[in-house]
């Protein structure tokens, strides 16, 4: 009997080990897929906010200096460790991280973007505009919450520029429903992110945290396992 599983995930957008899951979770995905052609369960998966920060201004201050004081206490040779350890993660999965500057702020306005594109338009939508929204603030020094990284975005999800600048601008569009998803998180629980629920037929399974790509494998042969 076929049967369609949700995975949830739950992120931030300037949260360094949601990018990571996110990576191998879609890799574990494809790979999962390939190596199960004909199996009769298929997974969807859906993005759920949260706000690590969410007394953080729109404005936001310096992310090197935020991250060195703030978790590497002002240390200069803590915070090139972190650096340095990001870097080689970030290559294992073919991401550039960029701590070197740039600025870290608010996400309430990315995630109404997400939200907008999940609730209005096909699922392919959200995950690419999640992927540029990654991708600039990580790789490129992007500023989170400005208009122009939040455009792109929209873009590179396949809005129209009439589209993009207009949801963008309208900083009403769909944030109460933003807000309410991200109160449904806090009520569920969430205190961290990732963190990824996979729909089973009988029980859920919930990893915590940025999980390898053979731990994401697993689950997904689990949920198929039990719904046979």
């Amino acid at each position: 009997m076929p049967y369609n599983s949700t995975i949830t995930f739950t992120l931030d957008t300037i949260c360094p080990w949601t990018y990571l899951g996110f990576v191998r979770l879609r890799k574990a995905l494809t790979s999962w897929t390939s190596s199960n052609p004909n199996s009769p369960v298929t997974f969807t998966l859906r993005l759920a906010p949260y706000q690590l920060y969410p007394d953080f201004s729109m404005e936001g201050r310096d992310k090197y200096e935020w991250y060195k004081k703030e978790r590497y206490n002002d240390s200069p040779e803590r915070m090139q460790m972190y650096i340095d350890y990001m870097t080689a993660l970030g290559k294992d999965d073919g991401i550039t991280f960029d701590f070197s500057g740039g600025t870290i702020a608010n996400t309430l306005h990315a995630h109404r973007i997400l939200q907008y594109l999940q609730n209005n338009k096909p699922p392919a939508h959200a995950i690419r505009a999640l992927e540029s929204l990654y991708d600039s603030y990580f790789s490129h020094r992007a500023h989170p919450a400005s208009h122009e990284t939040l455009t792109k975005a929209c873009l590179a999800a396949g809005l129209s520029e009439h589209e993009a600048k207009a949801l963008v601008e309208d900083d009403g569009e769909e944030l109460m429903e933003t807000k309410m998803a991200i109160r449904e998180q806090v009520g569920n629980a969430v205190d961290s992110v990732p963190y990824v629920v996979f729909e089973g037929k009988r029980r859920d399974f919930t990893l915590v945290g940025a999980k390898s790509v053979e731990d994401y494998v697993k689950v997904l042969g689990q949920v198929e396992k039990e719904a046979s």
